[in-house]
């Protein structure tokens, strides 16, 4: 299996088959991403006939978790535990939470249908979207922490982009799965399969955690050394650098964001596709992060900046978001899908040359923190982002069909169209804001020389 991107991760305490055991949580962080992301979001908008902006609201939940995600592994790195363990029981009570959303999800999405019930199911599906999201922040920060404890120096990165890769790999396996499951879309087989996905989330990764931490008596004592949040942070914050970087990665995901939830209707509402294609657009999305994945690890490890590889992410998304525009114009789904081929690689490329760069900030004892901080950025940006997505195309749309732009853009496709110019508006901002850190940070080609990291890996990557 050496074939495998990133195998060489591997060593002979930490086998190939161990790893990608673990990196099965991953996969089950892929599967629930496509699902609240993607497919959900589809269904409940053209299927249930949801208006866009509650999906988006009920979508964002999740992203409430997200500021506290540099917390969530700081309090990980120093969780004492009379076992011994610091990461397992970050990842199982992760799991159960996101076990416990999935669980009850389909009953309270359907109950809003209903409108007797609409509160009732209004109210269970926010604490099922909020029970998974924040079950899925836990265990992916405490699952990457626990790469980082179980190999040395020299094959972490590595092996936390073997993980990466499975995310990726996971969510386009799952969205053709998911795909083809809601085809025919009913209300009993819109519970059979989330409910599958939560006994799936489940089995996968109780299977990834089994034996892989170790139990450590310094764990356990009460004498080990954990210094306070606010400390770690304020030492990580006092570089204006960084604050600049920070809010460089909230911008541009921004960017990318705000259409999350409205790829798929907009395949279904203005191209008329079915469920099983506009979910296999969330594929198409995957495909092209790993692709940019794949170019960002050719491209840095031949000494490109790093800042430099993200404004080439960005320059990709306005390209992208263009394609998606005029995909509606064109009746072209062909149009559509290679624009959201061309989302995923930007996004791809702006996420690894950011967090390359973050990396290069973060000094040895605030390495998690600096990731933590960059994945907690990034989502957290997302979330107000696809919350305006969803009430803004809703406006516009509305406005529209009423004929209150004129005949010719009396079209749903109207609204989703002026998310899109918006974000391509953003993403200009994005490249404004970035210029100057170009070559400046840390993580530029003449530092990371110097530090001799001269191959690309990453040390963690919380998606």
């Amino acid at each position: 299996m050496t074939w495998l991107p990133f195998a060489d991760a591997a060593s002979v305490d930490i086998p190939l088959s161990r790893l990608l055991r673990l990196s099965l949580f991953q996969v089950s962080v892929g599967m629930m991403t496509v699902l609240l992301n993607g497919t959900l979001n589809r269904v409940l908008i053209v299927e249930l006939g949801i208006p866009a902006w509650l999906v988006s609201l009920m979508i964002a939940i999740p992203l409430l978790v997200a500021p506290f995600r540099a917390l969530i592994g700081h309090r990980s790195d120093v969780h004492r535990s009379v076992l011994g363990w610091r990461r397992v029981p970050f990842i199982w009570f992760g799991t159960l939470m996101q076990f416990g959303g999935l669980a009850i999800m389909p009953f309270a999405l359907l109950l809003m249908r209903d409108p007797h019930l609409f509160a009732v199911g209004l109210g269970a599906s926010a604490l099922a979207f909020l029970l998974a999201g924040t079950g899925m922040h836990t265990t992916q920060t405490a699952g990457l922490a626990l790469v980082g404890d179980l190999l040395p120096d020299d094959r972490r990165a590595r092996a936390v982009a073997l993980l990466y890769l499975s995310l990726l790999a996971g969510m386009m396996v799952c969205s053709t799965i998911l795909g083809g499951l809601l085809n025919h879309f009913t209300p009993t087989r819109l519970v059979q399969v989330i409910q599958a996905c939560a006994v799936l989330t489940f089995v996968l990764n109780v299977v990834a955690l089994w034996k892989q931490e170790a139990r450590s008596a310094a764990i356990a004592s009460a004498q080990t050394p954990r210094p306070p949040f606010a400390q770690v942070w304020r030492q990580f914050a006092a570089d204006p650098l960084t604050m600049r970087l920070l809010a460089t990665v909230g911008l541009g995901a921004a960017a990318f964001a705000m259409q999350d939830p409205l790829l798929e209707p907009y395949g279904g509402e203005v191209l008329h596709l079915s469920v099983g294609a506009t979910t296999s657009l969330s594929g198409a999305w995957a495909l092209g992060a790993l692709a940019g994945f794949g170019f960002s690890a050719r491209w840095l490890g031949h000494g490109t900046d790093a800042l430099r590889l993200a404004g080439y992410g960005v320059v990709l998304g306005i390209a992208a978001f263009l394609l998606v525009i005029f995909a509606a114009p064109l009746e072209s789904p062909v149009t559509l899908g290679l624009g959201a081929l061309a989302i995923g690689a930007g996004a791809g490329l702006f996420s690894v040359g950011t967090l390359t760069a973050a990396m290069g900030q973060a000094g040895s004892d605030t390495a998690g923190l600096a990731l933590g901080a960059w994945g907690a950025v990034q989502t957290t940006a997302a979330g107000p982002a696809i919350a305006f997505g969803g009430i803004a195309r809703d406006l516009v749309s509305t406005f529209a069909v009423a004929d209150g732009l004129g005949l010719t853009l009396a079209h749903h496709a109207t609204g989703y169209g002026v998310i899109y110019a918006i974000e391509i508006c953003l993403l200009l901002a994005t490249l404004v804001l970035m210029g100057p850190l170009v070559g400046r940070l840390s993580g530029s080609p003449a530092s990371l020389s110097a530090a001799g990291a001269h191959r690309f890996g990453l040390t963690e990557f919380p998606t």
